[in-house]
């Protein structure tokens, strides 16, 4: 998110009827619905949590227990816990 200065985007009469509400402050302009992007998205971070999830799901079935993994992964127990429920519920 960037800031611009409103002089420089907005109209002189459309800049007025706004300071009519806000004056010398800040406002956030929400992106459009259809130009929104999902979590993730931009650097990639969904699809490497996801590939992530795969490979811990693969090391429990190779036998490798779930203390070892969550440390691995910097990641605690449950949380190794609830992936694994996850990914057994998507088989």
């Amino acid at each position: 998110m960037g800031y611009k200065n409103a002089v420089s985007v907005f109209p002189a009469d459309l800049l007025e009827a706004i300071q009519q509400y806000i004056d010398g402050e800040y406002i956030y302009i929400p992106r459009k619905a259809a130009n929104k992007k999902r979590w993730g998205e931009v650097k990639n971070s969904r699809q490497y949590i996801q590939e992530r999830n795969e490979i811990i799901f693969s090391q429990y079935r190779d036998g490798i227990s779930v203390e070892d993994i969550a440390s691995c992964n910097y990641l605690s127990p449950k949380t190794i816990y609830k992936i694994l429920a996850n990914r057994k519920s998507q088989c």
